[in-house]
């Protein structure tokens, strides 16, 4: 008895290490971009990246890199992108979804698994074709070309708005068509309000991915004057000769505050909608 006590015991402790060592090392990389980012230029040249600065109201990182990254303009475009992004992942995930699980068709299933095998090759081996099609249509440069680009299919949302509706039972489908609804009219009128909790999550995972994007924004969006984003904005901050991490880490906060304001502000609809959409049945 003894013993397993004392193995129950040690299992806690390191149970307790390990999650604590996870958190350090999650924390560390934020502490450090803090730390920097209230330094001025000759603290960042002669102290370590561990060392506190001297003064914690010293601000002239952050307005030098909102006013040489654009960041303003920054935030703009990377709004416009968001909203639209989201909606089109939102609509078109959902309606591919209700069709492959509410109509048994010819090729349903050899539909699904090529979704499924689509989701499986890595991005950036199909980026030579996507762009000779996005070269091809005229969309380098071209704001709403690259909105189009990124709603395009995304998988991970169709299969959860697929598991949701998979928990929804037919028999409201069924009851609004014998009452005279169309297909559309129980798809948004009956099915797409109870989708909230899938909605949220899809919007949580997209958003995420769009608002962090870099590699496609910076291929698509090559005009740094007019098209930059937020991802793309602290890339002025980098050069031949050396890159100004005081600047970038201070760029870094401002762009994490609006992250950070919604997950404060939405947090109980957050974690029910992935609870909820991302988990259910």
């Amino acid at each position: 008895m003894t013993a397993a006590k004392g193995k129950q015991t040690l299992w806690i402790i390191i149970k307790y290490l390990s999650l604590t060592l996870g958190a350090f090392i999650s924390v560390l990389p934020v502490v450090v971009c803090v730390i920097t980012a209230f330094k001025t230029p000759d603290e960042y040249a002669n102290t370590n990246v561990m060392t506190l600065p001297q003064s914690w109201t010293y601000f002239e990182n952050f307005v030098q890199a909102w006013k040489q990254a654009n960041m303003g303009l920054a935030f703009r475009n990377s709004l416009i992108i968001l909203v639209f992004v989201l909606l089109g992942s939102v609509f078109t995930g959902s309606m591919i979804a209700y069709i492959l699980s509410r109509f048994k068709f010819m090729g349903n299933g050899l539909i699904r698994s090529l979704f499924l095998f689509a989701s499986l090759l890595p991005g950036i081996a199909m980026q030579v074709s996507v762009y000779q099609i996005m070269y091809t249509l005229g969309w380098i440069n071209y704001l709403p070309g690259y909105i189009i680009m990124m709603c395009g299919t995304d998988i991970i949302s169709i299969y959860i708005f697929i598991q949701f509706f998979e928990n929804i039972s037919p028999a409201l489908d069924e009851s609004a068509i014998m009452d005279g609804c169309t297909y559309f009219g129980v798809f948004f009128r009956i099915l797409f309000p109870l989708l909230k909790p899938a909605i949220v999550t899809v919007m949580i995972l997209k958003g995420v991915g769009v608002y962090n994007e870099y590699y496609t924004a910076n291929l698509y969006l090559q005009n740094k004057n007019k098209l930059v984003t937020v991802a793309t904005s602290l890339f002025k901050f980098t050069g031949p000769l050396g890159n100004q991490y005081n600047y970038i880490c201070a760029g870094v906060i401002i762009t994490m505050i609006p992250a950070l304001l919604i997950f404060v502000s939405c947090q109980k609809q957050i974690y029910s909608g992935l609870t909820q959409g991302a988990v259910k049945g």
